[in-house]
């Protein structure tokens, strides 16, 4: 099967927009885990617990507002080009 040396520019680009909308929830889990290995003590004990709280939330919040924006933009992508050709007709008849 020849590979296709050139994609168009929206196919590309939906192509990289899947990609990243993919790796969010992996984002998300690093952002979220990360800090809890690091740390590595009780957020509790330090006093620093409204410190922690906010930047959960921030990240949270951040990932919400990602998230919307990819949805966004793939669903721009989606949408049919007025610009191109209409496709072919099929002239082989099936009738």
């Amino acid at each position: 099967m020849p590979r296709r040396l050139f994609l168009e520019r929206r196919t590309y680009r939906q192509a990289r927009l899947q990609d990243a909308a993919r790796l969010l929830p992996v984002l998300g889990l690093v952002l979220f885990f990360g800090p809890s290995f690091i740390r590595g003590e009780d957020p509790a004990g330090s006093g620093l617990l409204s410190g922690w709280l906010i930047y959960y939330f921030s990240v949270w919040l951040g990932l919400i507002v990602l998230a919307g924006i990819l949805s966004q933009a793939l669903m721009r992508t989606d949408r049919p080009d007025p610009n191109a050709a209409p496709p072919a007709p099929d002239r082989e008849g099936g009738s």
